[in-house]
């Protein structure tokens, strides 16, 4: 799916500046399905079948039908509100509250807030808004560019059944870090990533899928990184061990990134993530992270939509079966 986006969105024009412009442009189903519209298709229908470019048929039932190929469809088939029995002005409540808590907000919270039947509904509608958070072909990170691993500690706790009370596991989850070092201080954007291990094998691939060649790449002298420069890295090593300077002097970067993502993780979730989704959070805290200088926050209700509109489908059970396996507990 193809979305033209639109260089400069202006508040009060592409997306509501504040809450009363809220309820004032989502007040009915209608209006939110006209809105969706405008953001999959800026420039006018196109039929997700055949391609072609026209005005659709609009039929009684809040459907579009393609004039050349008959194809039949609503303005959210193919994205992630695909099928869902909640209201769209449900959803977009839930976008415009999640993209205004600056800290994030817990499936708890959002069920309170949206008033919610299920605790379920809330935490799956915060999974979907999760996987669009990661833009189709976002631009890798360039320039200095700090790289290290962290663990993470999470804490499962499982459900009580009828014979054991409930259950909480304190995991430590190795996590690769990438932050791009503004000099002469300062950071942009960052890249999370869990792997299993801190070996070339996995450390090497994520660096790869988040940093441009020729970019200059600072880590520790870890063995990992010692092919590097193969690659087309400008590689800068700091040995860690008899260093004069502490690690969280010499790669400030990716040290203040760490502590950030676990406070966030204990403050906003009180650590209460299960190993198998943490690259859901993850992907919600790079989103945040790298948007962390917008004075507008109803510009990240407009960019989190946006992207929502090209993601594809992601069910209650997608999130279920696509769980990846959890490493071996350190």
């Amino acid at each position: 799916m193809d979305i033209q986006h639109i260089a400069s969105p202006e508040a009060g024009k592409d997306y509501p500046s504040n809450w009363n412009d809220f309820l004032d442009w989502f007040s009915s189903e209608d209006a939110c399905s006209a809105y969706l519209e405008r953001l999959r298709w800026p420039n006018g229908f196109v039929c997700r079948n055949c391609g072609v470019a026209d005005e659709p048929y609009r039929s009684s039932r809040s459907r579009l039908m393609c004039r050349s190929w008959a194809y039949q469809g609503t303005v959210i088939a193919g994205t992630i509100f695909d099928k869902t029995r909640t209201p769209l002005r449900v959803w977009l409540a839930g976008a415009w509250y999640v993209t205004n808590q600056k800290q994030g907000v817990n499936a708890l919270g959002l069920q309170r807030v949206l008033g919610l039947g299920s605790y379920q509904t809330a935490w799956t509608m915060l999974h979907r808004f999760r996987q669009a958070m990661v833009r189709p072909g976002r631009e890798r990170l360039k320039g200095l560019v700090e790289v290290d691993e962290t663990y993470v500690a999470i804490t499962d706790r499982q459900a009580p059944t009828t014979t054991k009370k409930r259950k909480s596991n304190t995991d430590k989850v190795l996590v690769a870090i990438a932050v791009e070092m503004i000099e002469p201080k300062g950071f942009g954007r960052i890249r999370l990533q869990r792997i299993p291990d801190d070996s070339a094998a996995s450390v090497i691939p994520f660096i790869q899928n988040c940093v441009e060649p020729d970019s200059v790449l600072h880590t520790d002298g870890s063995a990992a990184y010692r092919t590097l420069k193969e690659l087309g890295y400008d590689h800068q090593r700091t040995v860690m061990l008899g260093a004069e300077q502490p690690a969280h002097v010499s790669m400030a970067g990716v040290h203040r990134v760490a502590a950030l993502l676990q406070r966030w993780m204990l403050g906003t979730h009180h650590g209460a993530v299960q190993p198998t989704h943490l690259d859901a959070y993850l992907n919600e805290f790079v989103f945040r992270f790298n948007r962390r200088t917008s004075s507008s926050r109803g510009l990240l209700f407009y960019r989190l939509l946006q992207q929502a509109m090209q993601t594809a489908p992601y069910t209650y059970s997608d999130i279920i079966e696509s769980s990846p396996k959890l490493p071996d507990k350190v």
